[in-house]
């Protein structure tokens, strides 16, 4: 059963004229398309006890269209079979997956921990062919903010995103959190100077940056975001745009507007903004694509 959405008519004008900044993600279909066409992306996170996390990112992910998708699990053995509800996901562990080929895009962080395996996991992430697309989220980035071998590595990976919360951020910066909330706009532009990326600086008004590009604010978004598991279902949207041949910057802040916007979406299709859970977010995102896609 499909959930059902809709949107009002100033909704529908504001969200369509915002849609015409991603024109590689708003493109219908070719007729002839098939799953290796729209990429396949790996998710890496997981340890013991967090396991839900690569979860939301993956089955985003599928629900953003997606060709295949990849989970790794940061833990020796597999904490399950088959992830219910989407058995279409391919799993594996964090260490099988990093060895693996065929692979276009990565999200890696969530839910993984700060072991030395998780310390690993990025650095073979960051490592492997420059041409893949990497976002790192979560616990990668606590990583990136202590291993100075690791920050190396993502300096030289071409096509890297971050996506701190400012707690995050702070750590990146080696500053407070209030430092990094009284200008938001300096620590996105110096995260992404020393590392070399394109930063989405999470909060109200979500900011991505790179250092050849302006700064984007994103103005989609309400309080019902702030729940467990939202930044993991952002990483995979991200990371699925990326894994379908969306251009780096395009893909983070045209990410960054479809999570918000779909909470958006719920909020007016359903009156929910307190109460929404991290699973909701991804449909309504697939919905408000395709929507988008038609209607151009």
């Amino acid at each position: 059963m499909f959930p059902v959405f809709h949107l009002s008519g100033e909704s529908r004008r504001r969200m369509l004229q915002t849609a015409l900044r991603f024109p590689h993600v708003f493109k219908a279909r070719a007729e002839d398309s098939h799953k290796g066409t729209f990429g396949t992306l790996a998710v890496v996170g997981g340890s013991a006890g967090m396991s839900g996390a690569p979860v939301l990112a993956a089955s985003a992910a599928m629900y953003l269209g997606c060709g295949k998708v990849r989970a790794g699990f940061n833990q020796d053995t597999l904490p399950f079979a088959v992830i219910a509800g989407f058995p279409e996901i391919m799993l594996d562990t964090a260490d099988g997956l990093t060895k693996r080929q065929g692979i276009n895009a990565w999200t890696a962080g969530c839910g993984l921990g700060t072991d030395a395996a998780a310390v690993e996991t990025v650095a073979a992430v960051l490592a492997r062919n420059r041409d893949e697309a990497v976002v790192l989220d979560a616990d990668a980035l606590n990583i990136l903010s202590t291993d100075a071998e690791t920050r190396n590595l993502a300096r030289g990976c071409k096509n890297l995103i971050l996506t701190p919360h400012p707690a995050e951020a702070a750590r990146l910066l080696g500053t407070t959190v209030a430092q990094v909330q009284a200008d938001r706009t300096a620590a996105v532009r110096k995260i992404g100077a020393i590392l070399g990326a394109t930063v989405v600086l999470k909060g109200h008004k979500t900011l991505v940056a790179a250092s050849d590009t302006e700064i984007y604010v994103n103005e989609s978004g309400n309080a019902g975001l702030a729940t467990a598991g939202s930044g993991d279902v952002l990483g995979g949207i991200i990371g699925s745009l990326l894994a379908q041949g969306v251009p780096v910057f395009e893909a983070a802040c045209a990410g960054a507007w479809l999570h918000g916007a779909a909470a958006d979406v719920i909020k007016e299709s359903a009156g929910i903004a307190a109460g929404l859970s991290a699973g909701e977010i991804a449909p309504a995102a697939r919905w408000l694509r395709n929507w988008i896609t038609e209607s151009m």
